[in-house]
């Protein structure tokens, strides 16, 4: 186990101090449970408290250490709570896993405007807003390191993810941009994940988009442990290596 005193991120995940946003289900529970098996101690966030604290009892269960709190990543103040709560319990914070997103996808001429709004607070702001909390910490630390879960959508824009796709170049463009002003001791990765077996589809509110996308979802997806284990591969890195961007999808996916 690390010693919960200050300095630059190291190698390995052993130890690690890892917070993740929405952590309750699919890729972000996938890679508590992944990382908690790999000796990281997990800090949890997602605004569903009831699946964090089964989620924070199964690690537990298994001989791991994780704590919960309610986030809701269009709030600042929440993501600054998860990173104190860190601080507090751990001593530090290691990586911040942005994972937090949503897919409320539909032809523009719906006209979803609410929708769209809430994909830009969710996508866009919630990354930010984690960029805001952790930033100070990992600076007055000497070292950290950004996770962020983009998409496949914001390499190839398709019909009825005009604005899902939006918010993920957008994401892309502000980890660039963090990667670039992060200087010699921050390390910062984008995931990208394809066709994935969770409830994306299920945020739809239509019909004909929803049954696509858990059509697709049914003959092609991988399962979310897939991206776990490339936010594993880019965290155990020595220090000194920065894998930026990965991309993870089906081999069947065009």
């Amino acid at each position: 186990m690390r010693s919960s005193t200050a300095g630059p991120v190291t190698s390995g995940i052993t130890g690690k101090v890892v917070a993740i946003t929405g952590a309750s289900s699919g890729i972000g529970e996938a890679t508590a449970l992944l990382l908690a098996e790999r000796g990281a101690r997990l800090v949890l966030g997602a605004r569903r408290t009831e699946r964090l604290a089964e989620l924070t009892a199964r690690i537990e269960k298994a001989g791991g250490e994780a704590v919960h709190l309610r986030t809701d990543v269009t709030r600042i103040e929440d993501l600054r709570a998860l990173v104190a709560l860190a601080v507090e319990r751990f001593g530090r914070l290691d990586i911040l896993v942005g994972n937090a997103g949503v897919g409320t996808i539909s032809p523009l001429d719906d006209l979803r405007t609410d929708e769209w709004d809430h994909m830009v607070d969710v996508n866009i702001k919630g990354v930010l807003h984690g960029i805001g909390a952790a930033l100070p910490v990992f600076r007055a630390q000497g070292g950290g390191h950004f996770v962020t879960t983009a998409s496949t959508a914001a390499y190839r824009v398709v019909p009825a993810m005009a604005v899902y796709a939006g918010t993920k170049v957008a994401v892309r463009a502000i980890c660039e941009g963090l990667r670039q002003e992060a200087g010699p001791t921050l390390r910062v990765t984008t995931v990208s994940p394809g066709l994935i077996s969770t409830d994306f589809a299920e945020a739809s509110s239509n019909e004909r988009v929803r049954g696509d996308i858990t059509r697709m979802r049914d003959e092609v997806g991988i399962e979310p442990a897939a991206v776990a284990r490339a936010v594993a591969y880019a965290i155990e890195q020595p220090a000194d290596v920065d894998v930026n961007e990965i991309v993870v999808r089906p081999t069947a996916q065009t």
